[in-house]
């Protein structure tokens, strides 16, 4: 697992949600965790991937993958989660393993007792920037404002996880009904 930013370790309240976005992969999944304050104010906790080598046999990359992201879960203890959905891929080569990876991901959710809100890129750039076919710079440069970053964060799919997670802290009603 790389880590692209340090973890910020701070305390919550109650009325803090800690917001977990994934962005899956078989070679790379992104994460991005934030906290969710309320109104549309969020802030950087961490992000990075899970990176598997290309060399391993399938079935340990997708252990690799479900045992990084258990730790993830413990280390940053996230009470909202949310994934990218699969959608249209023009090669079957690409889809399965996504699957596959995507299924490991929700088994170790609920491992934590988390059910995730899935979100299609369109969903995630309507949130980011009011375009859903806006281009993934713009995402990129609308998370980091958001966040109070200097830079966009990379590697993209860090970036794209954290997009996730701010799109499910806007989407999701049950959030919102606790902010009250």
């Amino acid at each position: 697992m790389v880590m692209q930013h340090p973890a910020t370790h701070t305390r919550r309240t109650s009325s803090v949600h800690r917001v977990l976005g994934i962005d899956p992969g078989t070679a790379t999944v992104g994460f991005g965790v934030v906290d969710w304050i309320g109104s549309d104010t969020f802030k950087y906790i961490s992000s990075g991937v899970i990176s598997t080598p290309k060399t391993m046999a399938p079935g340990m990359r997708l252990k690799m993958i479900r045992e990084d992201l258990l730790d993830i879960l413990a280390e940053f203890g996230a009470d909202q989660v949310g994934v990218e959905a699969l959608f249209f891929f023009k090669n079957a080569k690409t889809v399965i393993p996504v699957a596959q990876a995507r299924g490991v991901i929700i088994e170790a959710l609920s491992t934590f007792g988390l059910t995730p809100g899935e979100y299609t890129p369109m969903q995630v750039k309507m949130q980011l920037t009011g375009y859903g076919k806006a281009e993934k710079s713009e995402v990129q440069w609308a998370v980091a404002k958001l966040l109070g970053l200097n830079e966009i964060v990379k590697p993209d799919d860090a970036s794209d996880a954290l997009a996730i997670a701010v799109t499910h802290a806007r989407m999701t009603p049950a959030i919102h009904l606790t902010k009250q």
